[in-house]
This record gives structure tokens, sequence and C-alpha cells, in this order.
């Protein structure tokens, strides 16, 4: 499979609009080769350069096996409906951008996706990001990931 936003490149700079320093939404993303069999998706966002260990942004799950990307926008005011969002480790349920510390270097930003062999993780609200991960990761028939970066 497959991952890119037209936002950035791979490796590149993950544009203020999608920080806490901007908007606060989720930059659009697509995706292709999925492969057969695939049942259902889910996406999560971690920052394994946070002071405190691996900082999780994102966990959406229960995407249609379907799906080809998401568009940009989900965040605080925009909730999604179409899939589940677990809690992220800011204590909020859906997107919480980048915001890495004043003066704290360059974070990496790991997009990743799965493709499932299940339409759907039975998990019980609020789930966490991790537990969406954990649970992920024992169905998953394939991955893809994208690395974004950003820097306040």
């Amino acid at each position: 499979m497959m991952l890119v936003s037209p936002a950035f490149p791979p490796g590149g700079n993950i544009p203020a609009e999608y920080t806490c320093d901007g908007s606060d939404i989720s930059p659009p993303l697509s995706w292709s080769g999925v492969p057969s069999g695939t049942k259902s998706l889910v996406l999560v966002i971690e920052d394994p350069d946070a002071p405190s260990g691996t900082f999780r942004h994102w966990a959406a799950f229960d995407i249609a096996a379907g799906a080809t990307g998401l568009p940009a926008g989900y965040g605080p005011s925009r909730p999604a409906a179409e899939f589940r969002e677990a809690q992220n480790d800011f204590g909020q349920q859906g997107y919480g951008g980048p915001c890495p510390p004043q003066g704290g270097g360059t974070h990496h930003y790991h997009f990743r996706l799965f493709a499932l062999g299940r339409p759907r993780l039975d998990l019980a609200p609020p789930a966490t990001a991790l537990a969406v991960i954990d649970a992920a990761q024992h169905y998953a028939i394939a991955r893809a990931e994208l690395i974004g970066t950003y820097r306040r």
C-alpha cells in the first residue's frame, strides 16, 4: 500500500494549518494498493520524538475498506461521522495536530495506515489510540506509512 498527502511530501514539513499553531485540522490523505480481503482500515498518527515518549495524535478506525483517502478538516469542530475516532494523548477524542514543545527540535509524525481483515474493531468507547493500535496489529494484512515533520 502507499499513503500520501497532497499537503506535504514524504519526509517534508507539515504545514502549520494542520498543527496547533494553525487550524488544528487533519491534513488531506490518500492511499492506494489496498489488498483484496481488506474489510476495514485504521489510520494513526504518532510522534515518537515527544519528550515523554511516543505521543498519539489521532486514531481513526472502522474506515470503509473501499475508501481511498480522507479529506482535510477533521478536528475538534468537525468530528468524523463515517468512521470512529479514539481518544488521543491530549485526552480528547479525534484529531489533535502536531504541537511539539517550543525549541524542542524537529519532530517526526508517523502517519500509519493498516488494512484489516476484520470489518470493525470491537472497542468500547472511549477507546484510546493505543488500544486501537494494539487491536489493529492483530488483524493487519498490510501497512503503509508516511512521515511528516514539524518544529516550533
